[in-house]
């Protein structure tokens, strides 16, 4: 017997979690553990004007940056509708499945004019790297004085 057909509802309410959705080996799980976005609105504060409508969050568009060079997404549109669609990039930019994606020109304003102003991805690259060399660093000192 045939079952019945399949006809799309709208539910009043879900339960959905995009932690269950993206598996524990993707690589923005592995990206995300070591990546400190903390003190990126500090760097930026001179950039950004006191009045006007409220600015998108800086640490999003690092973290679109971020999803777009692992990814090799080169162009900013299909970025944004990349983060839009893909449940583990929405993950890692710490975007639920309401919160609206930036649009592409705004996301290439602050990339072009404030990122580059400000030398931020220089000085994340700079930070990313102390960091990674003194994990390593501290990984061969602890393998070096282990007992045989």
């Amino acid at each position: 017997m045939m079952g019945p057909r399949q006809e799309a509802q709208a539910s009043l309410f879900y339960e959905f979690s995009l932690e269950d959705h993206v598996p524990q080996d993707h690589l923005l799980r592995s990206i995300d553990r070591f990546v400190d976005l903390g003190n990126i609105r500090a760097h930026l504060a001179e950039f950004y004007s006191h009045t006007g409508r409220p600015s998108i969050d800086p640490e999003l568009l690092i973290r679109m940056l971020l999803v777009g060079y692992c990814f090799g997404i080169r162009s900013e549109r299909r970025l944004c509708d990349e983060v839009h669609l893909n449940l583990a990039y929405r993950w890692f930019c710490r975007l639920d499945l309401n919160d609206r994606v930036p649009d592409h020109s705004t996301f290439s304003k602050n990339r072009h004019g404030r990122f580059r102003e400000s030398e931020l991805l220089r000085h994340l690259f700079e930070t990313t790297v102390r960091a990674a060399s003194k994990k390593a660093w501290q990984a061969a000192s602890a393998w070096r004085w282990m007992p045989a």
